[in-house]
């Protein structure tokens, strides 16, 4: 009997042990096309596939089994697994793979079929207990996993010995299986690239690197650990009221691991409650949402086609996560002309950096059509909330009467007040800040701020400068402020430095 080998096989190092074991024997049959592959991955630092193939010709002459090559080696690459088919049908030999779509094709076409399955080294189930946010493993270092929340999380090693490459062959593999077997159900690829694996799993994403992409084979696993819904957030009912009514072009904006998606999957759900139709852009797609609300991928859609299918679908909201590339940039605001409600969520290290990177792209006239709203996410809650509008006037800066010309007013939403101004002036676009800024750490002492008053007071706005920490709380806040907030912000402030200032409509 002639058996043939695939590419997943001789790499976990799955026919060696199959031959030990007497699983198999007779001749062992290698395509050309394998021996190609393999060299093409060695010269670009993979060595895993001829370590596999050299260990199985020592098996091989242990066993007293024949090794043959043959085939075209011209053939490999996509249109492997129907070579390997086709030779195992002429031949009357039997595919021996770890791959559960070589199985599947090999047995639709009429081939006899040894599917090895991995051995079941990782548990998903188990690892991700309690407060884990992700799973980190690559060759050569210690597994470990990252715990905690957004902007409080720490790594922990799971062990102290070393992963090998054959350690983590054998987890892709399992990982390979366990998504083609609930494929189109709970799984899909998002992205299948020679150095380069993007899948989900159930609440899981799987990140799979090898070289020359990465210096190593390395496998990242993200789970979600959040899952809020917006009444959560214990959001402003002003805000809550205009994201429902009179936002349409919204940007969530913040640092990495700020909770922008989780607010953006929070804010697609409450649209979905209000019976409007919401689609997403996701690259990849990680939203944990209902079926009803359609998921799109950046990543296997062809330039435009996004736009095109879109504009024919008309959702009343797309939420677009996340926004990096000027095509990302170019669909959200042809999409908004359209009258279609958009909301991208962005990195930036503050809320006008978000309005300024559309600013640059577009005519300052018309950003006020394309974002209305932004909203700042620190610490997995919204620190900051700035509205757009449209004026004539003479820019702050410009002195003479005759300078008046569009611009731009960036207000803080909760006080009204103007905090930048951008117009054009020549063929530049000038930001003028209106305030002074926060100074040095300004953002987190908003944030811990903000901790404080969150739980208490539901409406309030929050400035800092370098001399003072200025709160608005409304007149029917002031009695849960000065019970329950005042004492811990003025400690905060002493320690700060910084005098308070505290004003009431």
């Amino acid at each position: 009997m002639a058996y043939i080998p695939d590419e997943s096989a001789i790499r976990i190092k799955a026919v060696p042990r199959m031959l030990r074991q007497g699983k198999i024997g007779g001749k062992i049959l290698i395509h050309r096309g394998i021996l190609s592959s393999l060299e093409a991955k060695g010269d670009s630092g993979d060595l895993s596939g001829i370590s596999g193939l050299n260990e199985l010709r020592i098996a091989c002459a242990e066993a007293g089994v024949g090794l043959e090559y043959v085939g075209d080696g011209a053939q490999a690459g996509n249109g492997m697994r129907r070579a390997l088919s086709e030779m195992a049908l002429a031949l009357n030999a039997s595919i021996v793979t770890c791959d559960p779509i070589m199985a599947r094709l090999a047995e639709a076409l009429g081939a006899k079929v040894v599917y090895e399955s991995p051995e079941r080294i990782l548990k998903l189930g188990e690892v991700f207990s309690g407060d884990v946010m992700s799973l980190h493993l690559k060759e050569g270092v210690p597994p470990r996993v990252k715990r905690g929340a957004p902007s409080k999380w720490f790594f922990e090693n799971l062990g102290s010995d070393p992963l090998s490459r054959e350690d983590l062959e054998m987890i892709v593999s399992q990982i390979t299986q366990d998504v083609y077997a609930s494929l189109g159900e709970e799984a899909f690829i998002e992205v299948s690239k020679p150095g380069a694996t993007i899948m989900q799993l159930r609440d899981y994403r799987i990140v799979i690197t090898r070289p020359p992409f990465s210096d190593g084979l390395e496998i990242t696993v993200v789970r979600p650990i959040l899952r809020r819904r917006l009444k959560d957030y214990n959001l402003p009912p002003r805000l809550v009221e205009r994201l429902e009514g009179g936002a349409e072009g919204i940007m969530i904006a913040g640092p990495p691991g700020m909770g922008k998606s989780t607010f953006a999957q929070a804010l697609a759900e409450h649209y979905r409650s209000l019976n409007k139709v919401v689609k997403t852009i996701e690259s990849p797609r990680d939203l944990q949402l209902p079926p009803d609300i359609t998921q799109y991928s950046k990543s296997a859609s062809r330039e435009g086609e996004l736009h095109d299918v879109l504009l024919l679908s008309r959702p009343d909201y797309t939420i677009f996560d996340e926004m990096r590339d000027e095509e990302d940039f170019k669909v959200f605001i042809d999409l908004r002309f359209a009258g279609i409600g958009m909301v991208g969520v962005i990195h930036a290290t503050n809320p006008i950096d978000a309005i300024q990177r559309v600013a640059n792209k577009v005519d300052v006239g018309v950003l006020p059509s394309i974002v209305d709203t932004v909203i700042f996410m620190d610490g997995g809650i919204v620190s900051k909330i700035h509205t757009l509008e449209m004026t004539v006037k003479v820019p702050a800066g410009l002195r003479r009467g005759d300078l008046a010309r569009p611009t731009v007013l960036v207000k803080n939403f909760m006080t009204g007040e103007v905090e930048y101004e951008l117009y054009v002036f020549g063929e530049r676009t000038f930001v003028v800040p209106i305030k002074r800024p926060a100074g040095e750490g300004g953002d987190r002492n908003r944030a811990l701020i903000a901790k404080i008053l969150s739980r208490h007071v539901p409406e309030y706005d929050v400035d800092i400068d370098e001399e003072a920490v200025r709160l608005f709380i409304p007149s029917e806040y002031k009695r849960a402020y000065l019970k329950k907030c005042q004492n811990r912000i003025l400690k905060l402030c002493k320690r700060l430095n910084l005098q308070l200032e505290v004003a009431s409509d």
